[in-house]
């Protein structure tokens, strides 16, 4: 197997291949197309283990799709972890990778005091990863997953029962709050399209898998980020906050919304564009931007 993974890297490296989707390196990209192939479960140390021909070939098949199709690998397995969590993931969703698993990891420390949460909206759920990472951090709360995909929810709803949350996390087709009435939550956390139409252009090919609806977010990237900003000061309660991944479109937030006291997050395994903000400072923040910069608040 090691000389499998070692031969399958160096085609994989040769290919010139976009990571970043699970991986960020040709041999472990490598090693979980073999895995996925001969059906070893994840934390399976199986280096030394011989690999039948049906093995090879069906390892051959999987580096032959993630080189001409560029179909990123997680796409090819329908298998990922999201803060120490298996879901299972196709091409309806985004493939899970959001820094926002490590805040979830610490119970959105020191933020908000963990023993007074009780319910959690994931606005933008996708696979649902946020949502159910939310549920196991915090078994005493009840936590909505919206998204406005279908598809996406069906692929939520199958993580949901995997992970037996059900009786927890409960699904809504939503346009950001449009479906979700006068409910309020202590944590609103979301990982939106965050895309503008020049950087999306400019994408890896891999990117082109994953679903356009989950990617673009207008000419400046910023067309969910309006929305949540102005629906999260209704359904915040007091004493909540609201997180928010943006991704690169980090610095177009800064510039729309200079006057809202937003916390920007850094984090030990990488990764940024994650604000913060608590209800109170978003509730005057908002409203002294609806005065001075009134344009910024309308997204679509």
């Amino acid at each position: 197997m090691a000389q499998l993974i070692e031969r399958g890297a160096r085609r994989l490296a040769r290919a010139r291949l976009h990571y970043g989707h699970g991986t960020d390196n040709a041999r472990d990209e490598a090693a979980a197309l073999l895995w996925h192939a001969l059906s070893l479960p994840l934390a399976a140390h199986a280096y030394g283990r011989r690999v039948s021909v049906r093995g090879r070939l069906a390892f051959e098949a999987l580096l032959q799709r993630r080189i001409r199709e560029r179909v990123p690998a997680v796409y090819l397995t329908h298998s990922c972890w999201f803060a120490g969590l298996p879901m299972y993931v196709d091409e309806r969703v985004l493939i899970p990778r959001s820094p926002i698993a490590e805040l979830i990891e610490q119970r959105f420390s020191p933020w908000i005091k963990p023993a007074r949460v009780a319910r959690i909206l994931d606005l933008g759920t996708g696979s649902g990863c946020i949502a159910i990472a939310c549920a196991r951090a915090f078994p005493r709360a009840r936590v909505d997953a919206s998204d406005i995909s279908g598809p996406a929810l069906e692929v939520a709803g199958i993580n949901i029962r995997r992970h037996r949350l059900g009786r927890r996390v409960q699904l809504h087709r939503s346009d950001h709050f449009a479906a979700l009435a006068r409910r309020s939550y202590d944590i609103i956390v979301s990982n939106p399209p965050y895309v503008g139409r020049r950087e999306l252009c400019a994408l890896p090919r891999e990117y082109r898998h994953e679903p356009a609806l989950a990617l673009a977010a207008g000419a400046d990237g910023l067309d969910s980020v309006h929305a949540i900003l102005r629906g999260a000061v209704t359904h915040l309660r007091p004493g909540g906050i609201l997180v928010v991944e943006v991704g690169n479109s980090e610095w177009a937030v800064r510039r729309a919304y200079s006057r809202l006291p937003l916390t920007w997050l850094s984090f030990v395994r990488g990764g940024g564009g994650v604000f913060v903000i608590g209800r109170e400072e978003l509730v005057t923040g908002m409203q002294v931007d609806a005065r001075t910069r009134r344009p910024h608040l309308h997204g679509r």
